[in-house]
């Protein structure tokens, strides 16, 4: 069941919600520059397992609205508590990738963790995707320069060389050509203004420390985007935080390792 949520005035984002009456609820927040669809290997399984599976698609991505602004942090996490309470959430597992896994640590900070009982990072890009003089892992600042002149010159051979990057293991072309299609989707202007926020963006490591509810960490060990040693300090610097590194594993790691993806998480949400 899709529909639409109103965040603020003229700005509308899509959210997919699956099964409803499902005895536990996880929301799934999804990185650049894909939307909800990332998760459809998630999405066409967990439901059969009993879950409420929500996903939506942020702002300037998928289905939603494409905005100007509002591409910080401060309000990618306002949309998801907005999100929360139209839906009336509570008690449920939150969970981002890359990107998405970054906004849902902000939404933990910002929001007090607001009616999240756990917390789940599937290769995030925190607490800083790039290499800062006090945090020397993650992309170079040049990298991160390179992505965004590529989306203003060609976008579509930027993402090209994004999916490039993301699998460890071998994909068909026909699923590469979904993953860059779903690219596509996005407006640029929100491809780039994502972008620029990776390198302004520096308050996650404050973030962190604010998390008091069981975290888990799942990280691939040849992730080339966000680097393992984000994992390590992710680890480090949220309290009661569990980290499961995936071996021969890239950074879509929901699909590269799929079925253990799949386990680490179920196992994770049935523990009480």
């Amino acid at each position: 069941m899709g529909y639409y949520v109103t965040v603020e005035p003229n700005v509308n984002v899509f959210v997919e919600d699956l099964n409803p009456a499902g005895n536990k609820t996880i929301l799934f927040v999804h990185g650049w520059p894909g939307d909800h669809n990332l998760f459809e290997y998630q999405l066409n399984q967990l439901p059969k397992l009993g879950y409420r599976c929500v996903a939506i698609d942020c702002r300037g991505f998928g289905l939603s609205d494409k905005p100007w602004g509002g591409y910080d942090y401060d309000r990618l996490a306002d949309d998801i508590r907005i999100v929360v309470d139209a839906l009336q959430l509570q008690n449920f597992t939150l969970s981002g990738h890359s990107t998405g896994g970054a906004i849902c640590i902000r939404y933990m900070a910002r929001h007090n963790g607001y009616g999240v009982s756990k917390l789940a990072l599937f290769a995030a890009a925190a607490p800083s995707l790039i290499q800062r003089p006090y945090f020397p892992y993650g992309l170079q600042r040049q990298a991160v320069i390179d992505i965004i002149q590529g989306t203003y010159k060609d976008r579509p051979k930027m993402l090209q060389d994004f999916g490039n990057m993301i699998f460890f293991n071998h994909v068909s072309m026909p699923f590469s050509d979904w993953i860059f299609q779903l690219g596509l989707q996005a407006a640029s202007w929100s491809t780039a203004a994502i972008a620029n926020t990776w390198l302004d963006e520096e308050r996650l490591f404050n973030d962190l420390t604010t998390i008091n509810v069981p975290t888990l960490i799942l990280h691939g060990l040849d992730d080339q985007v966000c680097l393992f040693p984000l994992a390590i300090a992710q680890n480090k610097g949220i309290r009661s935080s569990k980290l499961v590194p995936f071996k021969q594993c890239g950074h879509f790691l929901f699909y590269d390792q799929m079925n253990q993806f799949n386990k680490e998480l179920v196992d994770f949400t049935q523990n009480e």
